[in-house]
């Protein structure tokens, strides 16, 4: 049994939210004030999250990645890492982090074979930063920038390019591919904050910033992406590292997904852009057997959305969720 949906595209990853919960405030995310938390016991349990991925891998899904809010934030969540790191289906557990609370746990997540770290930092300036973030902790995040570049943990530095903000960045960013070992990803800015709270004066999308980095560098090597691949990856001749757009919000890479979210609190959604198509946390709770939730995956995984487009046109206008809701 496989995941499959009606456009012949294979499911083979999960994106895990640990929780709604998060340190930063930024501004792309959710609004100054935070959102509104659920009570904990609405969450998933690790259990649960456990069973589930279980589940899903049975199933072909041989990918996770953990995201938030922010998972470090989660009590007990590198405990959790290691048991879903005995889950010998799984090639790849990756996380996607602020890196405000993870130095300490470097090693251990080196020691349990995790994959990649995704770390979510949008400015290199200690100022703007705090602006964005609105939290004053870029020290240490780019403290563990540096720790995760020395480690054996594959580094992608995810940046929400932000009109008004840090588009003045975007050629600092890549310089830093230059001496280091790092992939850079750029993420066009969603309407994902809660409410709408942030006014975008000007779009930065996939064209504009691959324009203003073929205006700066004479040579800009354009790199093999994989099938599913989310971003459209390029490199500097000659630099260590790479750098990579995702048109997250123009949506020029749905054709190839390959991925299902499931939020902290049991949401099931094939696509980042639709409501919600089921909670597969009460489900579960209600006693479904593991067959019982092979078989509401298959047939729901079968009525995935063709693209962002049609997600979206399917839930109406209502797009008020916060990203840390979401999940990232």
């Amino acid at each position: 049994m496989e995941l499959i949906d009606k456009f012949g595209r294979k499911i083979t990853y999960l994106r895990l939210a640990i929780t709604d919960r998060c340190n930063l405030r930024c501004q792309y995310c959710m609004p100054a004030q935070g959102i509104d938390i659920v009570d904990r016991k609405e969450l998933l349990s690790y259990k649960e999250m456990y069973r589930l991925t279980r589940v899903l891998s049975e199933l072909g899904v041989n990918k996770v990645r953990l995201t938030g809010g922010e998972p470090f934030v989660r009590k007990d969540f590198v405990n959790f890492l290691e048991s879903l790191s005995f889950n010998d289906k799984l090639d790849e557990i990756n996380i996607t982090t602020n890196g405000a609370l993870i130095s300490n746990y470097i090693d251990k997540l080196e020691a349990l074979n995790i994959n990649a770290i995704n770390l979510s930092i949008d400015s290199l300036q200690k100022d703007k930063f705090a602006k964005i973030t609105r939290r004053d902790v870029f020290e240490n995040v780019y403290d563990t920038l540096e720790k995760l570049e020395e480690s054996n943990l594959k580094l992608k530095l995810n940046v929400v390019v932000q009109s008004g903000f840090n588009t003045d960045e975007i050629i600092d960013f890549i310089e830093l591919t230059k001496n280091k070992h790092i992939a850079v990803r750029f993420i066009e800015e969603m309407p994902f904050n809660g409410k709408g709270q942030r006014n975008i004066e000007e779009e930065w999308n996939f064209t504009k910033i691959i324009a203003l980095v073929n205006e700066h560098y004479s040579t800009v090597e354009k790199l093999q992406d994989k099938k599913s691949s989310t971003s459209r990856n390029f490199k500097i001749p000659n630099y260590k590292g790479t750098f990579g757009i995702i048109p997250a919000f123009t949506r020029t890479i749905c054709n190839d997904c390959n991925r299902i979210r499931i939020t902290a609190t049991g949401m099931f959604k094939n696509c980042l852009f639709d409501g919600g198509v089921f909670n597969v946390r009460d489900f579960m709770r209600d006693g479904a057997s593991d067959d019982e939730l092979k078989q509401l995956f298959i047939d729901t995984v079968h009525k995935k959305p063709k693209n962002g487009f049609v997600a979206e046109a399917a839930r109406g206008n209502d797009v008020s969720e916060s990203m840390s809701t979401i999940g990232g």
